[in-house]
């Protein structure tokens, strides 16, 4: 496949080597602050195809010399002249309530298709655009907000999440033979238990009881777009440090039974909310359960990245009364360094407390759009996985602490039920959980007047049985 993409890639320049041939010189000797216009109005003049890759490929280069302040600029100005006409709408509008045909409806439309789509399709032309247009998106996300380019946002988001859906996806395999310009990138791009060194990376992915898979697109030959560390073991897991410090193993535990998925990276920051969809990581249990049929188990040790934050901000401002005064007493316990390392009381008190919130947290908390709070949780469910467990100090790093106060959690992937999980969570927001989890589960507390002093839950130098559990987003 990368053979028949170079050839393409070669292919596609030598197309645009004879398109240059055919337009102004002019149009390439510009400084790249003032060309880019000349060049948009170029590449949307509806110029033929050949002359079309060339003046996408030279906007791209001009493009990539810009600073932060002119590529912001440049955002702005494709934001403001590529829209559509509001008299053509109008008239087609018009039209089309007048009489509601096939034609006035296709003439409509039209009318109000985006003009950026059509520019980012054009300027998709050059070679290797499509990474460079992921590029262009991870530039206007590291912008401050500025509601003028929320438009194009909107438009480069809806054109990936066609180029970038499941069917275009291909998994892969990554073990230690792997070529190294990829195995760099999975270190670089490892965002949940940080790979230290070549021989951390080792460990993950060498041992016979270790498996990684990355999916990548054609698009972008050597670029994974998200990868999964896998861990074949005996049982669920309650703790990531006996997963990331175990030994070296030559030969795999006699027929594992369980496989862990405990690392689940995104690469792409450009690609960020992009929907890949939602059976990913059935993919990967399909392919180890091929070649490994004793599997039975599929689970995750998961982080909770937002928890910590979450619960700085209840107790603050608690007004659906969750937090009773026991609660708040238990909590005060967090503001000691060594809080985690507490066995006794107030640490029993505190798990109880932490647990039971953390119940709330993952079965009722809601963000603005009824989706649940935590990231990660989205991810799972969306996938079809039900919570399964929440793990007490499973995470006792310095970040697992920080983010979580030390909790993981474990979403079960079954089979059976992946489907079904799945279509009841996108159509009506149902969390699949355990018996177990949602015993967890306790009556809310009547709201209390707030305190004259909110308690900082930060740690010093933090920045800011199978059931189902039904809720319903916005509740």
């Amino acid at each position: 496949m990368a053979l028949n993409v170079s050839f393409l890639q070669e292919l596609l320049n030598t197309v645009a080597e004879q398109g240059r041939s055919l337009l102004p010189k002019g149009l390439f000797g510009a400084e790249p602050e003032t060309g880019l216009q000349s060049l948009v109005d170029a590449l949307m003049g509806g110029r033929g195809e050949a002359s079309g890759v060339a003046i996408a490929r030279q906007l791209l280069r001009h493009y990539r010399l810009l600073g932060p302040d002119e590529r912001r600029a440049f955002f702005r100005y494709i934001a403001t002249v590529l829209k559509p006409e509001a008299a053509v709408v109008e008239d087609a509008a018009r039209v089309y309530l007048a009489a509601p045909t096939e034609a006035s409806l296709a003439r409509l439309r039209s009318a109000v298709e985006s003009p950026l789509q059509e520019f980012f399709r054009r300027l998709n032309l050059a070679p290797g655009a499509t990474a460079e247009i992921v590029a262009m998106r991870r530039d206007l996300l590291r912008m401050a907000h500025d509601p003028a380019l929320d438009v194009v946002d909107s438009d480069i988001r809806h054109l990936l999440s066609s180029w970038f859906n499941r069917g275009f996806l291909v998994l892969r395999r990554i073990d230690w033979q792997t070529p190294a310009s990829i195995l760099e990138k999975i270190i670089a791009y490892e965002a949940v238990h940080r790979i230290e060194s070549w021989e951390d990376l080792r460990r993950r992915l060498d041992p016979a009881d270790r498996r990684c898979f990355a999916f990548f697109h054609p698009s972008l030959i050597d670029e994974p777009l998200i990868f999964v560390e896998v861990a074949l073991q005996g049982e669920m897991p309650t703790a990531i440090a006996p997963v990331l410090n175990e030994a070296r193993k030559a030969e795999p535990a006699a027929e594992p039974r369980t496989a862990v998925f405990y690392s689940i990276s995104n690469c792409q920051e450009g690609l960020k909310g992009i929907s890949f969809g939602s059976f990913l990581l059935k993919q990967v249990i399909e392919d180890l359960v091929r070649e490994m049929p004793s599997l039975k188990s599929f689970v995750t040790l998961s982080p909770v990245p937002s928890f910590a934050r979450w619960l700085d901000r209840l107790a603050a401002d608690d007004s659906e009364g969750i937090l009773a005064d026991d609660d708040r007493a238990a909590l005060k316990a967090l503001r000691d360094p060594d809080w985690h390392q507490q066995a006794a009381e107030p640490g029993a008190r505190l798990e109880a407390t932490l647990m039971a919130l953390a119940a709330h947290y993952f079965l009722e908390a809601r963000s603005g759009d009824g989706q649940p709070v935590d990231p990660v949780a989205r991810f799972h469910l969306g996938n079809g996985a039900r919570l399964e467990r929440i793990d007490w100090l499973a995470d006792t790093s310095e970040k697992g602490l920080r983010e979580a106060h030390g909790l993981m959690v474990n979403y079960r992937y079954d089979l059976k039920e992946i489907e079904r999980n799945h279509e009841a969570y996108a159509n009506h927001g149902t969390i699949a959980a355990s018996k177990a989890v949602r015993a967890l589960l306790r009556a809310q507390a009547k709201p209390k007047p707030a305190p004259d002093a909110p308690i900082r839950l930060a740690l010093p130098g933090r920045g800011g049985g199978d059931e189902t559990t039904q809720r319903r987003r916005g509740r």
